[in-house]
């Protein structure tokens, strides 16, 4: 898979460097980048990033959001776009409305925002990823989700992002109840 990761943090660095470990073609995409990003990829402009990318994650500051979407909307079209941005302080944490507004054919999923990035580097054995997701863009997720080394635990379609958005609250307060440490992860026992 060719993947467009924009951001280079540590949500977009380690989630890039796993999913190039792991075989994947991945470019990230910055403001004015080129060089080389986290795990040895190649970063270049957002433009160039998204450009042949099967799927792009958008691990971006929550206030830039607006921006890049609107900028990158017609890049966007047709493509498997992984939401893993809180936007905090808005109205809604996800950026799914101004994704479907910039790009109505891109296939939508919420995932990588409801843990700590520590999470994704290091997951400790059986720890579920909640996610949602248009149809078409399950499969992709569930794919992606399982090359970090986490389970993939679907909640529903893309109407059910506030369902993935409802744990990150949890997840918040059990960092605080086990004194800030954020390897603190769910998992669905049977």
């Amino acid at each position: 898979m060719k993947i467009a990761v924009i951001g280079r943090g540590n949500i977009g660095g380690t989630l890039g460097t796993k999913w190039r470990a792991a075989g994947h073609d991945v470019v990230y995409g910055a403001r004015g980048g080129s060089g080389e990003g986290p795990g040895g990829a190649p970063v270049r402009s957002i433009g160039d990033a998204l450009e042949g990318a099967d799927v792009v994650l958008l691990a971006v500051p929550g206030p830039v959001v607006p921006d890049v979407v609107h900028d990158h909307g017609g890049a966007l079209a047709g493509k498997v776009v992984i939401d893993a941005v809180n936007r905090m302080g808005a109205a809604e944490y996800d950026s799914r409305a101004l994704i479907a507004d910039a790009a109505p054919s891109a296939r939508y999923v919420r995932a990588f925002n409801s843990l700590g990035w520590e999470n994704f580097a290091d997951p400790a054995p059986g720890v579920n990823l909640f996610f949602a997701a248009d149809p078409e863009a399950r499969a992709t997720a569930e794919e992606l989700i399982g090359a970090v080394g986490l389970e993939p635990a679907f909640v529903g379609g893309a109407d059910a992002t506030a369902t993935v958005d409802g744990l990150l609250p949890l997840w918040f307060a059990l960092v605080k109840q086990n004194g800030g440490n954020r390897k603190v992860a769910l998992r669905v026992v049977r």
